[in-house]
């Protein structure tokens, strides 16, 4: 069962950002799939480190367009970027630590982080962008 189902509220409006969330999703969701509780924990941070760089290069793009499109709140969303990329080095740094692993509690902050930004910063990013067309 995927963690992260694709909703249509996902879709902010701008065709390579809305693939590239629907990529993570399902970047996500594998790595969900692939967990358990003898999952080895070299394999789960090495996917999570390429999960990183995903969305690193990810949020480059969408910060990118943010400039471009001269988006009202471009820095707080980029201020939750930064966070949200912090809180994925963080639980890299939990998985490592094998007293701190626990699969279930993994899923449910991966998808806690990703549905919470879509929720927040990207819906009222979408807004914005069918307002001023």
């Amino acid at each position: 069962m995927s963690l992260i189902a694709w909703r249509n509220e996902f879709t902010i409006g701008l065709p390579d950002v809305d693939h590239e969330h629907r990529e993570l999703i399902a970047m996500i969701n594998a790595l969900h799939e692939s967990l358990g509780p003898v999952a080895e924990v070299e394999r789960i941070v090495a996917a999570l480190g390429e999960i990183h760089g995903r969305i690193a290069a990810h949020f480059a793009l969408e910060e990118r367009e943010m400039r471009n499109l001269k988006y009202t709140y471009a820095s707080e969303h980029k201020d939750d970027h930064e966070r949200l990329l912090d809180d994925i080095l963080d639980i890299i740094e939990a998985v490592e630590s094998p007293a701190d692993y626990d699969p279930e509690a993994l899923g449910l902050r991966l998808s806690k982080w990703f549905t919470e930004h879509f929720r927040t910063h990207d819906a009222r990013l979408h807004h914005w962008l069918a307002s001023h067309g």
